[in-house]
């Protein structure tokens, strides 16, 4: 029986050869081509403006939009480059890319915080002229409910607004409480602390009691002055509830550096809406980690 060679091992490099470039792997077959990269397709009409990702979302979960002819289907990927996307049957583009809109809306009570209804009630887009709505892709960002009031930013950013709601973006948003009664220190300084909700703890929140009155004419009310890191649903309201102090009225006054006032310094009448200016936009951009909008 013979020996089996010993496999010859190459002479280790010097540390000169270190230095030297790497030649090229040799080319793949012409058939082995690398897949392209691509986009969910949610996001790509979110990038162009033409909706928020949820909203999006629903266009291809209704059928409204195709690629390449086919109805789309949600998580699909495409390649802007290449593919034909279509909505309600027109083509879009990069290029159809309408222009950027930043609005601010001071939000009345009983609209919705939405693009559209199907049980037909009113929502803030009814609220704008239908040159700011129709074809421009502007959508909320976030939400009020529908008893609240107060500031609610409106864009077709839709890179800003991914940025703005997702989950690990804290946001400052504050808020003109009035509750039922006269909360304690003690009640004040847990819903500071926070609680848990939902089976996870509420984030910490700043609280400060503005006026209480115990000679209200609709009866005894405490109005608080909230500013919430974060934005689940129905938050105040809930822990209101759960102190034993519903919420009579709630309006938003801020959210980040953004006010509802105007620049004569006046706060916009409600179901009024004034355009961001191009610091306020910057700063916004620049609080959510993102580049300045070209």
């Amino acid at each position: 029986m013979s020996r089996r060679r010993r496999p010859t091992v190459p002479a280790r490099s010097s540390s000169s050869d270190l230095t030297q470039p790497i030649a090229p792997a040799a080319t793949a077959a012409p058939h082995a081509i690398a897949p392209q990269a691509g986009q969910r397709l949610q996001k790509v009409l979110s990038q162009w403006g033409l909706a928020s990702r949820r909203h999006a979302e629903v266009w291809i979960t209704e059928g409204r939009v195709r690629v390449n002819g086919q109805v789309a289907q949600l998580g699909c990927v495409v390649n802007p480059e290449v593919d034909q996307i279509e909505v309600d049957g027109r083509p879009v583009r990069p290029t159809d890319r309408p222009a950027l809109l930043y609005l601010l809306l001071n939000k009345p009570a009983r609209v919705l915080s939405a693009c559209a209804d199907d049980r037909q009630r009113r929502t803030v887009l009814d609220l704008l002229p239908r040159s700011l709505v129709e074809q421009t892709g502007l959508h909320p960002v976030g939400r009020l409910d529908w008893d609240s009031t107060g500031a609610l930013l409106l864009t077709n950013d839709g890179e800003l607004t991914h940025a703005l709601t997702h989950p690990r973006f804290h946001q400052p948003k504050t808020y003109r409480v009035w509750v039922q009664g006269q909360p304690n220190a003690q009640v004040l300084a847990q819903w500071r602390q926070g609680i848990l909700l939902d089976g996870r703890p509420t984030l910490p929140a700043q609280v400060r009691e503005v006026q209480g009155r115990r000679d209200h004419p609709q009866g005894d009310r405490t109005e608080l002055e909230i500013t919430l890191m974060e934005g689940r649903n129905r938050q105040i309201r809930r822990m209101a509830e759960l102190f034993g102090h519903p919420v009579i009225k709630l309006h938003r006054i801020a959210i980040g550096s953004l006010t509802l006032k105007s620049k004569q310094g006046q706060e916009l009448p409600i179901g009024t809406h004034r355009h961001l200016t191009a610091t306020e936009i910057q700063q916004l951009r620049r609080q959510a980690g993102l580049r300045s909008a070209h």
